[in-house]
């Protein structure tokens, strides 16, 4: 496999899709993509428990450890995460880690970037800020975080919400690093995105959404007696099979 930094090419960009269980991280790295991460949401919502409270952080080391010999990367969201977390993921099989600031103070997210790279120089760490993420975007506070972070020693920067091209572009030039967007169906195109300098695009919990949809699609054709979609489904002995 090629590096993982490596992947996170200006003009090429990683396209990262997001599992939530060990059969859909299959599925994803037997479609060929090069590295998967993990949704936080995905991983909390099918363990009954919340996300972004740190709530999940067993539940991910286990899936990080039935998942890491996948012939990908896998980058593991830690959510606000800790160095003890980082070192876990990592020593699983982790290449890099999602930590994200929840738009708490900065200087308490930059003692964990630099506490997570003095403990782990080789593991990617993804830095998000939370300015956009739900939230009306503030660029200006966007930009003094990306850049604290990178300074920091982050290895890339990720700014969930980030959609309008000019606010994109603005990140892109503040710092020296890769900077990752969410995929957004009514945003920018990977086409726009790739011309803007993003070198990583990832789906967080679209997958995970779209797969809940189609199951109530699915059975609430059944319970109507109209058809169900059929083509394209994984077969039986495709998901069975031993990792």
């Amino acid at each position: 496999m090629n590096d993982f930094r490596s992947l996170h090419r200006a003009g090429d960009p990683l396209i990262l899709p997001n599992a939530w269980d060990v059969a859909s991280a299959r599925l994803l790295a037997g479609a060929g993509f090069p590295a998967i991460g993990t949704t936080s949401l995905g991983v909390a919502a099918v363990n009954g428990l919340p996300d972004g409270e740190g709530a999940t952080d067993a539940d991910t080391l286990r899936l990080v450890r039935r998942i890491a010999g996948l012939p990908c990367h896998v980058t593991v969201d830690i959510e606000r995460g800790s160095v003890a977390a980082a070192v876990a993921v990592a020593a699983a099989g982790a290449a890099g880690i999602n930590v994200e600031d929840a738009m708490g103070p900065v200087e308490p997210q930059v003692r964990l970037i630099r506490a997570v790279k003095r403990e782990l120089p080789g593991l990617f760490v993804n830095a998000r800020t939370d300015t956009h993420w739900q939230r009306v975007g503030d660029l200006a506070e966007t930009l003094r975080r990306v850049r604290a972070y990178a300074d920091a020693g982050a290895d890339g920067i990720f700014v969930p919400g980030l959609r309008e091209p000019g606010d994109i572009a603005a990140v892109v030039r503040a710092v020296d690093l890769p900077v990752n967007v969410l995929h957004d169906p009514c945003g920018p195109t990977l086409g726009e995105l790739t011309g803007l300098g993003v070198r990583r695009v990832s789906t967080g919990s679209l997958l995970f959404r779209v797969a809940l949809a189609a199951t109530v699609e699915a059975a609430r054709a059944v319970r109507d007696g109209t058809p169900v979609r059929t083509t394209g489904l994984p077969g039986y002995a495709e998901i069975a099979a031993a990792p």
